[in-house]
């Protein structure tokens, strides 16, 4: 049998899903459309942990012999790496499990992929490039960071950040790359002192772009809070690109998740998968 025919499979892509955001699974949706139009899967199903249509339910529902479950999660932290693995039944260590009429594979979060790597730098050069006011910088000109949540709960959290910044780094590209975090240090305000550029690009590495990337990171980085609050009311951008502060210009990008190269990476998640079980 070929494990890389996945004629037999249903895919779910996890989310972790908001009941404060409708916007947040709309990644999600949007990969699973690309993914099903494709052709590739027996089915692809939409599932969140913390929003209908919730995971064990859609699992219940499936009777493909092969399922295989891609988090669309940023890092192998306390949700994806712990607590919903747990909640479906894996042992810590265990990526397989039967369970009724299916065998169930939990892959890797999308975010820990190197080819995220691609993702990143598409999100770095879209901005720019829509908004190349005065005129786009030279990458060599600018200093790109990569802004991660960042929690004490797990450790691995910036594993995921710091890792992209090493692969970007030995790039060469930039005049400098940098991790930067809403909960943990170096904080997101700490970007004006570390650019030795005067251009900047900053790229939130989150799924969707949500109240942290709309509203807690452009406050972060020094727009009122008042005029954030009321592009957002009137359905406007909250960040103007490029926008000057502290002597940098600043360009800030989407956040990762909507980025059409994830389609790629979550096809890579579960090609690896369908390896190790060969």
């Amino acid at each position: 049998m070929n494990r890389q025919n996945f004629s037999d499979v249903a895919l779910v892509l996890l989310g972790h899903g908001s009941t404060q955001n409708e916007d947040s699974a709309a990644p999600v949706y949007q990969h699973a459309a690309e993914l099903r139009r494709r052709g590739i899967f027996a089915e692809v199903r939409e599932a969140f942990w913390k929003q209908e249509p919730q995971v064990k339910q859609v699992l219940a529902a499936l009777s493909a012999p092969r399922v295989f479950i891609v988090p669309i999660f940023i890092s192998e932290g306390y949700f994806s790496a712990e607590v919903i693995p747990r909640e479906l039944g894996f042992t810590p260590g265990q990526s397989s499990i039967h369970h009724q009429r299916s065998t169930i594979h939990y892959c890797k979060p999308i975010g820990t992929h190197d080819t995220m790597t691609t993702v990143l730098l598409a999100r770095a050069r879209e901005v720019v490039e829509k908004f190349p006011f005065p005129r786009a910088p030279k990458p060599k000109d600018t200093t790109l960071f990569i802004v991660g949540h960042g929690t004490e709960r797990s450790e691995n959290s910036r594993k995921a950040i710091e890792r992209q910044v090493e692969l970007i780094r030995a790039m060469n590209l930039f005049g400098g790359t940098h991790a930067i975090y809403l909960e943990e240090e170096p904080r997101i305000a700490s970007c004006y002192e570390l650019a030795l550029t005067r251009n900047i690009v900053i790229v939130p590495f989150f799924i969707s772009d949500g109240m942290h990337t709309q509203e807690d990171i452009p406050v972060l980085l020094g727009e009122p809070a008042r005029v954030v609050k009321e592009r957002l009311a009137a359905g406007q951008p909250t960040w103007r690109n490029p926008t000057e502060h502290h002597g940098k210009l600043v360009w800030y990008a989407p956040a990762v998740g909507a980025e059409p190269g994830i389609a790629e990476v979550i096809l890579e998640r579960v090609r690896e998968m369908a390896v190790e079980q060969v």
